[in-house]
């Protein structure tokens, strides 16, 4: 569904108008009943690790690493860091072990006093620290840090709205929820008798689509296997 769909059938299911339902209100409850139902896909994704079909991008990110910095900051966007790469000294990239040092009984850093190539790396707010500091001797400098990460909607703007034809990142089967949560607000205050129906098609369809996204790996072989039996 394009948003001029979406936006038809909101008043469809509302028997409401552009004016009776205004452009503003209908954009804000299109784009969190989006990142609503994006939030349910991250979480089911299974190993097929899900993104946004609107973004040009994957959602990798490069930076440079300076000798002796163990911090280094990303965007606030980012939902999740799925993995954080290092590329050393001979141009091959290792993946680092995730560690939260506010679990340890110890600073890891009063540890790994000594720079090298970095083993570990910690989330704290919206920075990466690295364990131990990188070494100019051990790492590539230039694009040496890479994250891979997840990320929320690309959301609707006004001006999309304008021009109609940009469609949610989801899977087409799911677009129709989008419509029926962005007008449940309004029935609850307008069409009272239409709020229970519209709630139980969304959670209905919330499930399918929770289905969908956690069996999307498909393609990979199912093997049966079973337990060695030890004789005694």
């Amino acid at each position: 569904m394009h948003i001029a769909d979406i936006n038809t059938e909101i008043n469809s299911l509302c028997s409401s108008t552009v004016t009776s339902y205004i452009a503003a209100d209908k954009l804000r409850r299109v784009n969190t009943a989006l990142e609503t139902l994006i939030a349910k896909i991250i979480n089911a994704d299974g190993t097929w690790q899900w993104d946004d079909t609107n973004y040009t991008d994957l959602p990798v990110g490069t930076g440079d690493l300076v000798a002796a910095q163990s911090s280094y900051s990303f965007a606030v966007d980012f939902l999740d860091i799925e993995n954080v790469k290092i590329k050393d000294a001979n141009g091959i990239w290792n993946i680092l072990q995730p560690i939260d040092q506010s679990q340890l009984s110890y600073p890891l850093e009063d540890h790994l006093t000594d720079d090298g190539m970095p083993i570990y790396y910690d989330k704290v707010g919206d920075t990466i620290k690295l364990y131990p500091a990188p070494a100019a001797a051990d790492v590539t400098a230039t694009a040496g840090i890479k994250v891979q990460f997840k990320r929320t909607a690309s959301v609707f703007t006004a001006a999309e709205v304008t021009t109609g034809t940009k469609t949610p990142g989801i899977a087409s089967p799911f677009h129709i929820l989008i419509p029926y949560m962005a007008s449940i607000p309004y029935c609850m205050a307008f069409k009272k008798d239409r709020v229970a129906l519209y709630e139980k098609r969304v959670d209905e369809g919330i499930k399918e689509m929770i289905m969908f996204y956690s069996r999307r790996e498909k393609d990979k072989r199912k093997i049966m296997t079973t337990n060695p039996i030890t004789f005694r």
